[in-house]
């Protein structure tokens, strides 16, 4: 803007208020008051209202859409919570009321009604203060607030009538009705006609009958004042004013309007809140990440109909909600159990997600119990101790360190010195057996004390170097021999990221991807992503070392239950974990194709799971379990791929002895023995 085009305003607007300020001393010479000078100052305001392709650019509005890889809407940006509906899926009556109540020669002037307006100032300049806005200038009001304002000035009434006259000159009367329901408030953040017959009487809006569409139209006089749910008497009145100038405008039968102000105000009310769709928290970062790229690029996420394609499956994200809600459930009825009567209800969370190694794309993601009731997102934001789902990098650094999985440790009670002259004396649930153990047997039965000598081996360094490595990069890992047992906090996003490095024989492909592109309206691509370059951070031998170590756990260890309890044959591996007091229980399984890793316990780590049922194995096993089983189910995963190493033949298991052949053999020894 211009020094002399500001100077030109300033000009306008001081001899614009002289003349009111003369109209007002002597209202008789009002008419004196130069047209001209009106007209300069009315085009001086042009430029501060809406233009004209601001005006069509609202008209279709079209709110950003998330969708899934198999293209289910996950979540829709909008600007505010207001379900659109054309003006055919409104009830008459709502139009009734509104046309006869707010602006009854609507369909006769264009966006001003000048007699309604000329009373309005002359009442003004009497001292009683009156309204002459159209349906049209609080349409004005309504769509571009910051433009026009909400000041009681002359300045204000210029622009929203320059406003009103523009949206007359593109919109059609009917599209200036709908728009203007679609975008009124109606408090309890309820936007447009359609929530506010849901919120206040649970229908739809072209359901609404006489008395309910009087009474939602009475509160465009004051939502607050009017609150039908705060103050039910003054709705009550307001209704009846509105039946009645329905009848005196022809809109309703004076005797029925009678009839109908006599019945009583009967509400439904109800908060509408906002869908939260199948993966909250997945829309959560894509809005987050798609606020800062539409600010870079100019878009508005709200309004430009954006298109954000995701690398979630939608089968996949159904089967994890529904696992963590079934285990959830059970173990929190374990919880409230144990509660003392003294206690609080402390209520449990959980984390999942699910990715693909060979390309790090999200498939599921589940960030909290409920996410109506908890925005905290425990895949991303939450930093816990892992257990010994740490374990594995402790491992991989030893075969890196030329150890092997037959290597033997003696499983005995260890204490070690760390370098400040502390000493940490790691323990087991069992006692030690005082005998040798493989590095292999040691990881399936998660027994700290070999545990803590590989890492007193190898260096907690090496230890922090590979997990940092393989996708732990965010945590800060305190480089002393706890370390080992996973007692630096870490996110799961992290955790299943390295498992996931790992299953993809060690090729570290960046950080999970969420998003595949982006496009507008018309389906033209504004951003594409595509997989990362992978980098080698473990040698493929050593990888396929610690892989096939970590079926050990499954097959055999305290990752069971995947074969026994969830009938899972295919090629797997993976890691339980528990952290001290059972305060957190983590699970993550590897397959070639999918990974899957979850977290389970409170909010607050002080509050501790049961003995019984708090440990990685009983907590978050279930969930990852019957999320796998159902994604072998879907065929989302060939259980026929496996690990680049064969599998390790079972164990051959001593035949089941008869205890009645025992006896009898028993019985036998014995004779033979008298007899001799």
């Amino acid at each position: 803007m211009t020094p002399a085009f500001t100077r030109a305003r300033d000009w306008a607007l001081l001899q614009f208020r002289r003349g009111v300020a003369l109209a007002r001393a002597h209202p008789v010479r009002a008419a004196l008051l130069p047209p001209a000078l009106l007209l300069a100052y009315l085009l001086v305001l042009i430029p501060f209202t809406p233009s004209i392709s601001d005006l069509r650019k609202a008209k279709t509005e079209v709110p950003t859409m998330v969708l899934s890889a198999d293209g289910v809407t996950l979540a829709e940006f909008r600007r505010i919570n207001r379900q659109w509906v054309p003006l055919s899926k409104v009830s008459k009556p709502v139009v009734d009321a509104l046309i006869a109540t707010e602006d009854h020669r609507f369909f006769e002037h264009h966006g001003i009604d000048l007699r309604r307006t000329a009373a309005a100032v002359l009442n003004t300049l009497r001292g009683k203060r009156e309204g002459g806005s159209t349906i049209t200038q609080q349409l004005a009001r309504n769509m571009y607030p910051n433009e026009i304002g909400r000041a009681v000035s002359l300045n204000r009434k210029a622009k929203e009538a320059i406003t009103a006259l523009k949206i007359e000159a593109i919109y059609s009367k009917q599209e200036i009705l709908e728009t203007y329901l679609n975008t009124v408030p109606f408090l309890y953040n309820a936007f447009g006609i359609e929530m506010a017959a849901r919120t206040y009487f649970d229908k739809s809006a072209n359901q609404l009958d006489v008395l309910e569409s009087a009474t939602l139209i009475g509160m465009l006089k004051g939502t607050s004042y009017y609150n039908p749910v705060l103050n039910p008497e003054r709705a009550r009145e307001r209704r009846n004013t509105v039946l009645a100038q329905m009848a005196k405008h022809g809109k309703l039968d004076p005797k029925r309007a009678e009839v109908l102000a006599a019945r009583p105000l009967l509400l439904d009310f109800e908060r509408q809140a906002e869908p939260v769709g199948i993966a909250p928290h997945v829309a959560q970062q894509v809005r987050k990440w798609l606020i800062a790229w539409a600010d870079r690029e100019d878009y508005d996420i709200y309004s430009d109909g954006l298109v954000v394609r995701t690398t979630i499956d939608s089968r996949l994200q159904k089967a994890a909600n529904q696992a963590v809600s079934r285990q959830l459930r059970q173990l929190q009825e374990y919880a409230d159990r144990a509660r003392r009567k003294s206690e609080e209800r402390a209520l449990l969370q959980a984390g999942f997600l699910a990715l693909d190694p060979r390309n790090a794309q999200v498939k599921a993601w589940v960030g909290s119990a409920d996410f109506a009731q908890e925005q905290f997102d425990h895949v991303n934001q939450a930093r816990r101790q892992p257990g010994s789902t740490f374990k594995p990098f402790v491992y991989g650094a030893a075969f890196l360190d030329g150890m092997s999985p037959e290597d033997t440790f003696l499983d005995q009670a260890v204490d070690i010195r760390d370098r400040g002259g502390a000493v940490w004396s790691p323990r087991d649930s069992t006692p030690p057996t005082n005998e040798p153990m493989t590095l292999r047997d040691g990881l399936a039965q998660s027994r700290n004390s070999i545990t803590a000598q590989v890492m007193q081996r190898v260096g907690p360094q090496k230890v922090a170097d590979l997990a940092w490595q393989l996708g732990v990069r965010e945590s800060k890992l305190e480089q002393v021999p706890s370390l080992a047992l996973g007692t630096s906090p870490v996110t799961l996003r992290e955790m299943v990221t390295a498992y996931g490095t790992l299953a993809n024989n060690g090729r570290y492909l960046g950080e999970p991807q969420l998003i595949v592109r982006v496009e507008d309206r018309k389906g033209r691509t504004l951003a594409l992503f595509t997989q990362p370059k992978p980098v080698e951070v473990m040698p493929k031998p050593q990888v396929l070392k610690l892989v096939n170590a970590m079926r050990g756990v499954i097959d055999e260890g305290t990752g069971a239950a995947i074969r026994t309890r969830y009938g899972i044959q295919a090629d797997v591996a993976g890691k339980t974990g528990t952290t001290q007091d059972n305060s957190d229980g983590w699970f993550i399984l590897m397959h070639p194709q999918l990974v899957a890793g979850a977290w389970v316990g409170f909010n607050d780590n002080r509050v501790t799971m049961g003995e019984s049922w708090g440990q990685g194995a009983r907590s978050a096993l279930p969930i990852v379990g019957e999320f796998f089983q159902q994604a072998l189910r879907m065929r989302a995963v060939d259980s026929r791929t496996e690990f680049d190493i064969p599998r390790p033949r079972p164990k051959p298991r001593e035949p089941a002895r008869d205890p009645v052949q025992e006896m009898v053999d028993d019985i036998l020894g014995r004779l033979l023995k008298m007899i001799q």
